[in-house]
């Protein structure tokens, strides 16, 4: 049997063999070219091929005796079927949190992974969906292997993003630079791309079950935020005298936004073809809820119909016009720098605010609804292409009275009769 005599008097690139009474066949030492020496097995697997497999290096806590047990251990799972090297490789193998989220994003670009109205992930979702995973999912769970994941390292990244562990400044370009702080909101969709990419790991055949699910994450916090009349007087004091410099389309598109309450998104991607002036109607066939009907008001037509057009989209980029206008962003907060707005007021808040404005008026939640363009669920809205007259009237006071607030002079629309409709 092997002893610690056996051991001391192996010769380099040697193996000896336990033999004699109570020894385990397969079972053996090793020692290669240095002073280390091995506890080895070697078996053949059912299929018939041989494998090796090491126990451990000789010295704590591998001794002769535990060595010896854990080899027969060993065996008896290969005789079960069982092939503890290739276990050990594939182990070795296994796809990290860093490398599967790689693998998600790269599906989820061809077109592979749907949302959940089974529609192709935009281009924006896509970018947060990179954001979140570079800042925040790869710098705490990137190292692990995805098949080793459990609830608490879950619960661990829960609480790091929640409490800042992940907050940095990050150049995001040539002179960009992003702030990543972290908090209780950027946890909680953070929790979500990763219960969706460990999701994606299941039906993928990585993992038998998603650590995400039952983990309790941190409530949405609403954006309560509108922005006050001081802020939309300061707003339109700032479009109206910026300087030439900047590009007259992001001005516009600004001036749009507040007018019809509008995501910044479906502001850029407008094209020309989809609106209807006559009907005072945009038709847009693609935003976060599917397809778009919305109500112009005359303060947003006239502002549309102030501008020339220079290509396709509505609202084009100042270098090239028939791309988009990536740089929107940039001129926004030169103006929001010049109106002297708090850093919170986005442009998403500009959305907000509208809706505000909307409810301060007395309009009801569903007309709101219709106005800003959230999903509705009348199967008859499915089939209509114009605005009817109740809604363009709505869309008229909102923006009147934003018009008002930011001292424009009051915008009187051109009065188009409707055709009628065949009976």
């Amino acid at each position: 049997m092997i002893t610690l005599r056996t051991i001391a008097n192996l010769a380099q690139n040697s193996i000896a063999w336990d033999h004699g009474k109570g020894a385990v066949s397969g079972f053996g030492v090793r020692r290669q070219s240095g002073d280390a020496v091995s506890y080895v097995i070697k078996y053949r697997t059912v299929d018939g091929r041989q494998r090796w497999a090491t126990v451990g290096r000789h010295g704590a806590p591998w001794t002769p005796d535990l060595a010896r047990a854990e080899a027969k251990r060993v065996l008896g799972e290969v005789v079960g079927g069982g092939d503890p090297r290739r276990v050990k490789l594939e182990a070795r193998k296994a796809v990290t949190v860093a490398e599967l989220c790689d693998i998600y994003l790269e599906a989820a670009k061809a077109g592979r992974i749907l949302t959940r109205r089974k529609a192709l992930k935009k281009a924006a979702t896509l970018d947060g969906d990179r954001g979140r995973i570079e800042r925040h999912i790869k710098p705490l769970l990137g190292p692990l292997k995805v098949a080793a994941v459990t609830r608490d390292d879950i619960e661990r990244f829960r609480d790091g993003v929640s409490e800042g562990a992940t907050a940095a400044v990050i150049k995001t370009g040539r002179h960009g630079l992003a702030r990543v702080t972290g908090g209780r909101g950027t946890a909680a969709r953070a929790m979500g791309m990763l219960g969706a990419m460990f999701a994606f790991a299941v039906r993928r055949g990585l993992r038998g079950d998603n650590p995400v699910h039952g983990v309790d994450r941190h409530a949405y916090e609403p954006r309560r935020r509108r922005m006050t009349e001081a802020e939309y007087a300061a707003l339109g004091e700032a479009l109206r005298t910026m300087p030439k410099s900047a590009w007259p389309m992001a001005l516009a598109a600004t001036k749009f936004l507040t007018l019809t309450g509008w995501r910044r998104g479906e502001m850029l991607t407008l094209r020309w073809s989809e609106i209807d002036l006559a009907f005072r109607t945009a038709n847009l066939a693609d935003t976060k809820t599917g397809y778009s009907l919305r109500p112009l008001s005359h303060a947003a037509c006239n502002v549309l119909c102030s501008m020339p057009r220079l290509s396709e989209f509505v609202f084009p980029a100042s270098k090239g016009v028939d791309r988009l206008m990536h740089g929107f962003n940039k001129v926004w907060l030169r103006v929001a720098a010049k109106a002297a707005l708090p850093a919170e007021v986005t442009p998403h808040i500009l959305r907000h605010s509208y809706a505000s404005i909307a409810a301060d008026l007395g309009f009801s939640e569903l007309t709101i609804a219709a106005l800003l363009g959230h999903k509705k669920a009348s199967v008859t809205s499915k089939y209509a292409h114009h605005a009817d007259a109740i809604l363009l009237q709505s869309a008229d006071v909102v923006a009147d009275r934003v018009a008002e607030l930011m001292g424009d002079a009051r915008l009187v629309g051109v009065v188009v009769e409707l055709p009628k409709r065949a009976r």
